[in-house]
C-alpha cells in the first residue's frame, strides 16, 4: 500500500548551501540579533528563578549556532542576556545538528526539540537545559496588555487550536530522518 502524500513537498536546500547573495546584510543581523535579546530578556524577567540561576553564570559567554547563523550571549550582572563581542571566548557552544528547515520545522509543531550538539562548560549546560525546559512565554499575559483580557484569550485559543491542527496535519508531509552523531569525546548530542 502505498502511504505517500500526493502533496510532498520537496525537499528544502540547507541553510549552508545558500549563495553568498542570499545572505542578509550584517547591519540586519546585528538588528534581528539585537531583537532576540530584547525579547528573551523580557521572558526572562518574568521569572525570577530564571535570573536567579542566570545571575550564578554572570560574565559566561554561549554560542548558539545553526548553520551559517550564529549568535553569542553574555551573561550579564543583572541576570539577564547581552551580545557578546565576537572576539569573547565561548564557555559553551550550542549547535543546532539538524540544518533541514523542514525537519525543524516538523519537531516545532510536534512541540519535540531539536537536536543540539553541546560543547563546553556543564554548569552553563545545566542551567541553560533548566531555562529551556522550565521559561514559557506568556503570550496571552503580554497580549492582554495591549488588547483586554478577552480577547487576548480569544487569538491565544484560537492559535493553540491551529497548532494542534498542524500536529496532526504536518507528518504526513515530511519524513523523519536521523541526526549524525558526533564521535568527540568533548561533545554530545541530544535534545535540549
Amino acid at each position: 500500500m502505498n502511504t505517500t502524500s500526493p502533496f510532498s513537498f520537496p525537499p528544502l536546500p540547507d541553510l549552508k548551501s545558500l549563495p553568498a547573495w542570499l545572505q542578509p546584510p550584517a547591519w540586519l543581523v546585528t538588528q534581528m540579533q539585537q531583537r532576540m535579546v530584547l525579547v528573551l530578556n523580557h521572558v526572562l524577567q518574568q521569572e525570577p528563578e530564571a535570573m536567579a540561576r542566570l545571575l550564578r553564570q554572570k560574565g559566561r559567554v554561549m554560542l548558539v549556532e545553526y548553520a551559517p547563523i550564529a549568535i553569542k550571549f553574555i551573561v550579564t550582572p543583572a541576570g539577564l542576556l547581552d551580545l557578546a563581542s565576537d572576539q569573547a571566548a565561548s564557555d559553551l557552544t550550542l549547535s543546532v545538528v539538524d540544518t533541514d528547515p523542514m525537519q525543524l520545522l516538523q519537531a516545532a509543531v510536534q512541540g519535540e526539540k531539536p537536536a543540539i550538539q553541546i560543547q563546553g562548560d556543564v554548569q552553563l549546560a545545566a542551567e541553560v537545559n533548566w531555562l529551556v525546559d522550565h521559561v514559557r512565554w506568556d503570550a496571552e499575559e503580554d497580549l492582554s496588555r495591549i488588547m483586554g483580557d478577552a480577547t487576548a484569550h480569544k487569538l491565544v485559543q484560537g492559535l493553540r487550536s491551529l497548532g494542534q491542527a498542524l500536529k496532526k496535519f504536518a507528518p504526513p508531509f515530511v519524513t523523519p530522518r536521523t541526526a549524525p552523531q558526533s564521535t568527540a569525546a568533548s561533545t554530545a548530542v541530544h535534545s535540549a
